[in-house]
């Protein structure tokens, strides 16, 4: 019987082997040594917040995998020898197998900080990364002030962790507003005022230079560039996260800053695919990213595969960029493309909207000849993502996405709407009548 290896169990290689069980009989087996069962880790930061247990965050029941005859192995992959079909794990034993899916995720990035391996400094990113955190700053009184760096979407997480035990928080952020090299500058500016009145001390244009340790060995304070000495017991260090595949090195399998695959998430070697956040497109889909650190197109990646896999070759095809987060309180989706001003195109405008008391706006980019529907993003508004799909494939007007927003609401039925007074914005910003 063909022996499927999957590195990795997380949403990319975990949807592999269930689209895998679903289109044939192979034997199937799945390595990791985070945890013994698949979890959802966008929902760890809710564990720490004390709205879900760690068992809340498993999409599957425990039997499900024996069921299924899906065999978990909990073990470190040292090296792969593919030559041989052969992976060599930690416990000492060797794993044969007919064809490997490299699942192996993300690592927290780390740029040689003085300090950056002292007690109390750490990424978050696994479930070990979160049960240290518990040990670490469990409450206001061990930890007495925690400094985050890295100004991204995990920075934000788990500032809204730490205050949600009222730890004080001192957030390091390099660039001159929060996420303005993504976001517009109208939506960063309105996400630094949210991050502050939710007493978090958001330090921008600030460089984390040295962190401090105490008599025993744990960080007790941090340097800036600013030359301000900042006491905590607690350093998160959440500057991105890049490819987990430093095992890889040497190993004759291409790599660039993740590994390399072609559109059918194919490697150099044969019968070795990678998937995920470790997998880098050789040559990038459209205006995406070679890499992708994101839910959803790891699931996408890993259902492509089985069915390459199981005999039907198929090519990986994401469609329209499409992503939601939270920023504190504020929901915060996007689809297509709006860039910040230092990345958009010549070609490319904008409208933003923004409500004038509360935390909600709205941008829209557009061609600025032909007038086509580039992208759209909201904060505090709800939309569609079959409507945003369908005028992003249509290329439809700027003008006629704004005429048909409520259609592509999906707010509650009683949530306040808003496109009346955004109509009226863009009839007075715009010299085409909607």
């Amino acid at each position: 019987m063909m022996h499927i290896l999957i590195i990795g169990n997380g949403i990319s290689g975990i949807t592999a082997a269930r689209h895998i069980r679903k289109l044939s009989d192979y034997r199937i087996t799945v390595v990791s040594a985070e945890s013994d069962h698949f979890f959802s880790r966008t929902a760890l930061m809710y564990i720490y917040m004390g709205h879900m247990k760690f068992e809340h965050t498993k999409p599957y029941e425990d039997h499900f995998w024996k069921k299924n005859r899906i065999e978990l192995l909990r073990d470190r992959v040292k090296s792969i020898n593919f030559e041989k079909k052969a992976a060599l794990l930690d416990s000492g034993s060797s794993l044969s197998y007919d064809r490997l899916i490299l699942a192996t995720g993300s690592k927290p990035n780390l740029f040689g900080w003085p300090g950056q391996d002292l007690e109390g400094v750490r990424g978050l990113y696994s479930k070990q990364d979160l049960e240290y955190l518990e040990q670490q700053a469990p409450d206001k009184h061990k930890c007495k002030r925690a400094v985050i760096v890295g100004g991204g979407l995990i920075g934000i997480e788990l500032a809204e962790m730490l205050r949600s035990r009222e730890i004080p928080v001192s957030f390091l952020v390099r660039e001159s507003s929060f996420w303005n090299g993504v976001l517009p500058s109208g939506e960063s500016e309105m996400i630094n005022e949210h991050i502050r009145e939710h007493h978090i001390d958001l330090k921008l244009d600030t460089n984390l230079l040295e962190i401090l340790p105490d008599e025993n060995g744990h960080c007790r304070a941090v340097i800036t560039d600013k030359g301000e000495t900042i006491d905590c017991d607690y350093v998160g260090l959440t500057a991105g996260v890049s490819p987990n595949i430093s095992f890889l090195k040497d190993s004759g399998i291409g790599l660039g800053k993740g590994i390399l695959v072609n559109r059918y998430l194919e490697t150099n070697i044969p019968d070795v695919f990678a998937i995920g956040d470790c997998a880098e497109q050789k040559e990038p889909i459209g205006q995406r990213r070679p890499v992708e650190a994101v839910w959803y197109t790891g699931r996408m990646m890993g259902e492509t595969v089985a069915h390459t896999i199981c005999g039907n070759k198929r090519e990986y095809r994401p469609g329209h960029w499409f992503n939601s987060a939270k920023f504190l309180d504020i929901e915060y989706q996007t689809y297509g493309w709006v860039f910040s001003e230092e990345r958009k195109s010549e070609e490319a405008m904008h409208f933003h909207w923004r409500h004038p008391k509360e935390k909600i706006c709205l941008t829209l980019a557009y061609h600025k000849d032909n007038r086509e529907l580039l992208g759209l993003n909201t904060f505090g508004i709800r939309m569609r993502h079959d409507v945003l799909d369908t005028w992003l494939s249509q290329k439809i007007s700027i003008e006629k996405a704004v005429e048909n927003l409520r259609s592509a609401n999906f707010d509650p039925e009683w949530y306040k709407r808003y496109e009346s007074d955004i109509q009226a914005a863009f009839r007075k910003q715009q010299p085409i009548e909607i």
